[in-house]
């Protein structure tokens, strides 16, 4: 991910990911989470990556508790590179549009998304790094 001296590798970090983090701590996904609260992995996002992460990690059906949804968002939010993010372009036919914040968060922070869903990330537009979740 990085390779930048005596700085923690940066990446985006799809909700999958975040959502199995709080589910399955102990899982691949956890591990993400870890990396990020020990300063190892700096996430990066935009505002509608955060706005997304509000909307999912808080649905009733999770059943997460709005403590630790809560504490990791802010977490997110205090140690994330912040970046701005194009309008989506229908030109670039993704299979899911609405992954678009994701990977131009990814391509705007010049760095990987970690996602559990890598076929929503086509390699024709950037890099993607898959993990469990």
């Amino acid at each position: 991910m990085s390779t930048r001296p005596n700085q923690p590798s940066r990446a985006v970090v799809d909700t999958n990911i975040m959502m199995s983090a709080l589910l399955t701590p102990s899982g691949p996904p956890g591990a993400v989470a870890r990396a990020i609260r020990q300063g190892v992995l700096q996430p990066v996002v935009c505002a509608e990556i955060i706005e997304e992460y509000v909307d999912v990690l808080h649905r009733p059906r999770l059943a997460l508790p709005p403590r630790d949804v809560d504490e990791l968002i802010a977490l997110l939010g205090a140690q994330a590179q912040w970046v701005r993010i194009t309008p989506y372009l229908t030109a670039l036919k993704l299979p899911d549009p609405g992954d678009w914040p994701f990977l131009a968060t990814a391509l705007a922070g010049e760095c990987p998304v970690i996602s559990g869903n890598a076929k929503h990330f086509p390699k024709r537009l950037g890099r993607s790094r898959k993990r469990g979740g």
